[in-house]
């Protein structure tokens, strides 16, 4: 049997060993709370000791200002095209056709009732002249008591009947007028012309189809003047003013072009913390094209 003097030996090495296990936990956990503490902010920020610099050389898309797709303005078959992409347009310039037959039947109808109108209108305003002259003479006649009363009233009354009916028929014509002008309209609604000098960038029709109010027949651009729209950075925003200069150059091409600045707004895009900007290429483009994306360098004011 074991004395008691090993018992308490035993025991007092069991003791120790867990008082230093103890010891060694609590100094592990301590360890761990202190690499979890998270860094305050204005302890980050002083760590932070090369703050990036702003952005000089950015990108931006080429634009134009007038870009449209000319819609149909009225139901048709397309008869003829004129046009065609990479055609280069001037305003008004015809680019197709519809089928204008019935609506021109109807137009030289309208036309030819205009026509007889006016002549009914010429016809009343020349028997008003001749009842004129008709009243001055029995006027006079009365006077001289060579007719009677009755007489007088009576070419008066006529006058005055010829006269209602020369403002009829001047109401009927300036309605054949109107319906003529209308039918004009409609003529013209049958030609597709260019909205402005340009490029046809699309054609979407072809000879003999069908054309609802509202479809897209071509798309046409101009080409002049070139703008190049971009966004740059809200602490760059002060590198920037109207009329200041950025040079523009493509992705593909080396050769820088001049861009003048014509508008930045005045507010930052809360989202994105940006500044728009437009900027108006300077002589010729070059290679330059609407749609291309390329590269912006600010200058140094």
């Amino acid at each position: 049997m074991h004395s008691k003097t090993d018992l308490l030996i035993v025991a007092a090495t069991w003791l120790t060993i867990s008082l230093a296990l103890v010891s060694c936990s609590g100094a592990g956990s301590q360890v761990e709370t202190a690499q979890a503490t998270p860094v305050p902010m204005h302890e980050a920020a002083a760590l932070n000791q090369n703050p990036a610099e702003p952005q000089s050389r950015i990108s931006g898309t080429l634009v134009v200002e007038d870009q449209v797709d000319v819609e149909a303005l009225r139901d048709g078959v397309v008869t003829t095209v004129a046009a065609d992409v990479d055609t280069a347009v001037r305003k008004g310039q015809l680019l197709a056709t519809l089928d204008d037959r019935q609506i021109t039947a109807d137009r030289d109808a309208a036309a030819a009732r205009v026509a007889e109108y006016e002549s009914d209108l010429k016809n009343w305003e020349a028997e008003v002249k001749v009842l004129d002259s008709d009243r001055e003479r029995a006027d006079k006649m009365w006077e001289a008591q060579l007719i009677t009363k009755e007489q007088v009233d009576h070419i008066r009354y006529n006058l005055e009947a010829d006269k209602f009916q020369t403002q009829s028929a001047q109401h009927k014509l300036d309605n054949a007028r109107d319906v003529l002008k209308s039918l004009d309209l409609e003529c013209e609604k049958t030609r597709i012309r260019a909205p402005f000098d340009g490029v046809v960038a699309r054609r979407y029709i072809r000879v003999g189809q069908r054309l609802a109010v509202g479809d897209r027949t071509f798309w046409v651009t101009s080409v002049s003047p070139l703008l190049v729209r971009f966004t740059v950075p809200a602490q760059s925003a002060g590198r920037l003013h109207r009329g200041a200069f950025i040079d523009v150059t493509g992705e593909t091409n080396a050769t820088a072009h001049q861009a003048k600045i014509v508008s930045l707004s005045p507010v930052v895009d809360p989202a994105s913390s940006t500044v728009e900007a437009e900027a108006q290429i300077e002589g010729s483009p070059g290679e330059l094209r609407p749609g291309l994306t390329v590269n912006i360098t600010l200058r140094e004011r």
